[in-house]
């Protein structure tokens, strides 16, 4: 076990900022899901997920300077940029999910992702967890398990995108809404895969670090 504050003093900067692009991460899936509830509303779904997605940029940014311009950082320089970005391509997919989805929004009205949306808050949410652990002494044990469960969730996926890509070949679909919803399921599958990446970043710090 570790404490990243009494080995580097009290400078929470980078902590807060990534905390802050980790909560936004969990904010997009909160507005996919209000997206999802009436895929009708074209225009606010894109604009609100276009602000989420600057502010994230923003703060990413903001990483980035900070690193520039401070001597000794409470994490390994490539670890806290590394980790930042990883944060940065959550919303930046759920954003390309979404223009997809506005595009012809008929198409997908009886269109079922609530199995998605439950697993991608479950994975936001502990990748939330998991970067505000490393604020404090999260300890190698705690952080493996949160880890493992962004595996599993990772599988149960991949699980139900087989599932998902069975019934879209079963020839009830036409042609056009098959290869549609093919290209939505893959952008939140990937969701899920950025989720993991964030994931293995966090643990790969607490690792090299305790």
């Amino acid at each position: 076990m570790f404490s990243l504050q009494k080995v580097f003093g009290r400078n929470e900067l980078f902590f807060d900022l990534l905390e802050q692009s980790a909560s936004e991460a969990r904010e997009a899936v909160d507005l996919l899901k209000n997206t999802l509830s009436n895929p009708g509303r074209v225009v606010a779904p894109l604009d609100e997920f276009a602000l989420l997605r600057k502010k994230d940029k923003r703060i990413t940014e903001e990483i980035r300077e900070a690193l520039t311009q401070t001597f000794v950082t409470p994490l390994e320089r490539e670890d806290i940029e590394a980790l930042s970005i990883a944060l940065y391509k959550i919303p930046k997919t759920l954003e390309k999910f979404c223009e997809r989805l506005l595009l012809s929004p008929e198409r997908f009205t009886t269109v079922d992702f609530s199995r998605q949306t439950y697993l991608l808050e479950q994975a936001t949410e502990t990748v939330l967890r998991m970067t505000r652990g490393l604020r404090s002494n999260p300890g190698l044990e705690s952080m493996k398990e949160q880890n493992q469960r962004l595996q599993h969730l990772e599988g149960e996926a991949d699980k139900l995108m087989v599932e998902l890509l069975r019934s879209l070949y079963a020839g009830k679909l036409d042609p056009v809404t098959v290869i549609a919803l093919k290209d939505l399921y893959d952008l939140l599958e990937k969701v899920i895969d950025r989720c993991r990446d964030a994931g293995n970043v966090v643990f790969y710090i607490v690792l090299k670090n305790s």
